[in-house]
């Protein structure tokens, strides 16, 4: 199975950049993990209308990355929430299904269209707090590295 994190945005902080490639290195011992960048269009924050333009833009980006038979994942604020061993419940579900490929999906700083929730399967929530994209993606790897651990049956500190 395949992990790809579809996201809005370049990593543009060298900090975050390097904590996502650690992690992205620890998940290739379990898998075929990769990283999708879009570009992230300019906030249009005249209106709500405008707003919704730019997801729905950069949703469209998305989207042509995503293949028909991939498992979608969209990360929102109000999805569902799973603490660490129903993650990793959750990704071995996914393998026992012979899913292809998981796409988690992280919106730019807008969040993401509704172009983009309309073909996911799943939402999720990291946390009821928002946290910029960039992190998110460092938060959701870190995560994913956690539920391969306790998958294997390896010790990870909680």
């Amino acid at each position: 199975m395949r992990i790809v994190i579809l996201c809005a945005g370049k990593m543009k902080e060298k900090a975050y950049r390097q904590m996502a490639d650690e992690y992205l290195k620890r998940l290739s011992r379990y898998g075929k993990y990769e990283e999708i960048e879009v570009p992230d269009l300019p906030e249009d924050t005249g209106s709500a209308a405008l707003e919704e333009r730019v997801r729905t833009r950069e949703g469209a980006s998305m989207l042509a990355r995503i293949q028909p038979e991939d498992r979608v994942v969209a990360l929102t604020i109000p999805g569902r929430k799973l603490d660490s061993p129903a993650l990793s419940r959750r990704m071995e579900t996914f393998r026992s299904q012979s899913v292809p490929r998981v796409v988690f999906v992280i919106g730019g700083s807008l969040g993401l269209g509704q172009n983009v929730l309309a073909r996911a399967d799943e939402e999720w929530s990291l946390s009821d707090l928002t946290f910029p994209h960039q992190l998110a993606r460092v938060m959701l790897l870190e995560q994913l590295y956690r539920a391969e651990k306790i998958a294997a049956g390896e010790r990870y500190h909680k």
